[in-house]
């Protein structure tokens, strides 16, 4: 099975992503993390990357792309991918069919987080991370305290595009481009819109009860054929 899981900057693709990464033993693939792991590595590329992003801006669609076939030219990894934020534009969602199917794999279904505008700006500004146990908090709805958090303070930070001008960049950017994405899919019969403003438990339970249905529906497929 191989899930996309899209949406705004900010609306929990990434909890959601790794919550069914450990409950379906699925491998999360985040250009987010493919991108800062270039970044953290200070090479050219990572370099470029950098500034890109730094100015709120997307990177290139060859350079994501090339990262993504490593991942799918990878046996290990064979229909066991979730895809948190890519694809992005309508050009890499084409792209991704492609590689997709030269790797003799199939998207089984793309999840679309819905969430407002405020709540995502909020949640992006006031997100912290610590860099030793890689725990998410957020000043406004999930503050770090003793009972959440046992690593010292110094370990907490900010991701360096987490600032006001970058988020409203960025936004404007998916604003633009996602309606587009989000017809793709659905004219392929294969997107599930999910209200992200809730709990993130029930939004999980919500996001499990689909694939329940889809595996239940592969499971008929199977045995019918």
């Amino acid at each position: 099975m191989n899930i996309v899981m899209f949406g705004p900057p900010g609306a929990g693709k990434g909890t959601q992503s790794e919550n069914l990464a450990k409950d379906l033993n699925l491998f999360k693939v985040s250009t987010g993390d493919l991108l800062r792991e270039e970044v953290k590595n200070k090479s050219s590329l990572g370099i470029k990357i950098k500034n890109i992003i730094d100015n709120g801006l997307l990177v290139s669609d060859d350079i994501i792309d090339n990262l993504i076939e490593k991942i799918l030219s990878n046996k290990n990894y064979c229909n066991k991918l979730i895809f948190d934020g890519y694809p992005r534009n309508l050009n890499q969602a084409k792209h991704l069919d492609l590689l997709i199917k030269k790797h003799n794999q199939r998207i089984s279904c793309v999840l679309s987080l819905k969430i407002e505008k405020d709540i995502i700006i909020k949640r992006i500004l006031g997100r912290i991370i610590c860099s030793k146990c890689k725990l998410t908090f957020n000043e406004y709805f999930y503050p770090p305290t003793k009972e959440n958090h046992k690593c010292n303070l110094k370990f907490l930070t900010k991701r360096s595009d987490d600032n006001k001008q970058t988020v409203e960049n960025r936004l404007e950017t998916y604003t633009k481009k996602s309606l587009q994405v989000l017809d793709y899919y659905k004219n392929q019969k294969l997107l599930y819109e999910i209200d992200g403003m809730g709990d993130i438990s029930n939004i999980y339970k919500e996001i499990r009860q689909i694939i329940h249905s889809l595996e239940t529906w592969l499971c008929l497929i199977y045995l019918y054929k």
